[in-house]
C-alpha cells in the first residue's frame, strides 16, 4: 500500500488570543465500568486536562478518548489504578498538561428488604466519582451518593392533628366514651379529618475520598444516610409493609432543617475526610423546594 498524503492538522497553528486554559476535554462519554470482579455497569465519563501552554491551540484530544475508553473499562475504582490512569493522560499530552480531571456518573443498585414482609427489591442510587490529578501524583477524589427518602411536615402534622382532635370531640361530646365504639370510629373515614403533607426528597452528599482509598464506600453511605432519616423510599411493598411506612413517616417529622442534621451527624460518625451535604424536600403543599446544607469531617 502507497504512503497516504499527509493530512492537513490545524491544531499545531498559533493560538489567537493566547492564554493557558484551566481544562479542556470531553464530557459525556458512554463507557461501561467494573465496579468488581463481575458487575459492569453503563456510565458516563467525563475527562480533561489543563492545557497550560499559553501558545498552544489545542490539547490532544483524541489521545485522551482512546486512553480512556482503552483503559477504564478494566480499571478498578481504587485511588492506585485511577492514579495511574490520571499519569497516562497527563503524559499523553506530551507537556502540555500539568493536570488531569475525571468524572464517572453511573447508578449502583442495591437490594433493599421491604419493611415487614418476606420480599425485597432493587433500589439504583446516583453515584459520581470525581478526581484531580497533577504530574506529581498527587490526587484529589470525592464521591458524590444521593438517597430518596419521605418527609412529613411537622407543622402540617400538627394542624392535622388538631382537626382529627376536633373532629373527635364533636362526634364524641359526652362524658363517657365506649372505648370500641371509639376505635371504631377513629378507624372509619370520619375518624381522619386532615393528613399532613409529605413528599419525596432527596440527600446528596460529597464525600473526600483518603489519598489511598481502595474501594468506594457507597454502601456504607448509604446505609449510614438511610438509617439516620429513618423513611427511605420503598421497593416490593405490601399492605402490612405501606401501613408500616406510614408508621415510621409518623415517627419520623422532619423539616429539611430536622434532615439536614440527621444527615450531618451520620456522616460525622463516619471514618471519611471532609464532607458537604444538601437535603431537599419536593414540596406537596408548595411549588418550590425545601433545601438545607450543611458541612464537616467524618472521623478518618
Amino acid at each position: 500500500m502507497s504512503n497516504p498524503r499527509p493530512l492537513p492538522d490545524v491544531a499545531f497553528e498559533a493560538a489567537q488570543l493566547a492564554r493557558p486554559l484551566d481544562w479542556v476535554g470531553m464530557d459525556n462519554i458512554a463507557l461501561p465500568l467494573r465496579l468488581d470482579e463481575t458487575l459492569q455497569v453503563p456510565a458516563q465519563v467525563d475527562v480533561a486536562v489543563s492545557l497550560d501552554d499559553a501558545d498552544k491551540r489545542g490539547i490532544h484530544m483524541s489521545r485522551l478518548y482512546l486512553h480512556t475508553q482503552t483503559a477504564l473499562p478494566e480499571t478498578r475504582l481504587d485511588a492506585a489504578s485511577l492514579g495511574a490512569l490520571m499519569q497516562v493522560l497527563i503524559a499523553s499530552q506530551q507537556g502540555l498538561a500539568n493536570r488531569a480531571r475525571l468524572r464517572l456518573r453511573f447508578e449502583r443498585l442495591l437490594l433493599r428488604p421491604a419493611l415487614l414482609s418476606d420480599n425485597q427489591g432493587w433500589r439504583r442510587y446516583p453515584v459520581s466519582l470525581t478526581l484531580e490529578a497533577n504530574a506529581k501524583g498527587e490526587l484529589d477524589a470525592r464521591l458524590q451518593v444521593a438517597v430518596e427518602y419521605s418527609s412529613t411536615c411537622p407543622a402540617s402534622a400538627a394542624l392535622s392533628r388538631q382537626l382529627n382532635a376536633d373532629a373527635f370531640a364533636a362526634a364524641f361530646a359526652r362524658e363517657s366514651v365506649d372505648v370500641d365504639e371509639a376505635k371504631t370510629w377513629l378507624a372509619s373515614k370520619a375518624g381522619l379529618a386532615a393528613t399532613p403533607h409529605a413528599q419525596r426528597s432527596v440527600a446528596e452528599v460529597n464525600v473526600q475520598l483518603a489519598t489511598d482509598f481502595d474501594s468506594l464506600p457507597i454502601e456504607t453511605l448509604v446505609n449510614a444516610l438511610e438509617q439516620a432519616l429513618g423513611t427511605p423510599v420503598q421497593t416490593a411493598v405490601k399492605r402490612e409493609d405501606e401501613q408500616a411506612f406510614a408508621r415510621v413517616n409518623a415517627e419520623n417529622l422532619m423539616f429539611c432543617e430536622d434532615a439536614a442534621r440527621r444527615v450531618g451527624a451520620a456522616l460525622c460518625a463516619l471514618p471519611i475526610g471532609q464532607w458537604q451535604a444538601r437535603v431537599a424536600h419536593l414540596e406537596s403543599l408548595h411549588a418550590h423546594d425545601a433545601v438545607a446544607s450543611v458541612s464537616g469531617c467524618g472521623k478518618g
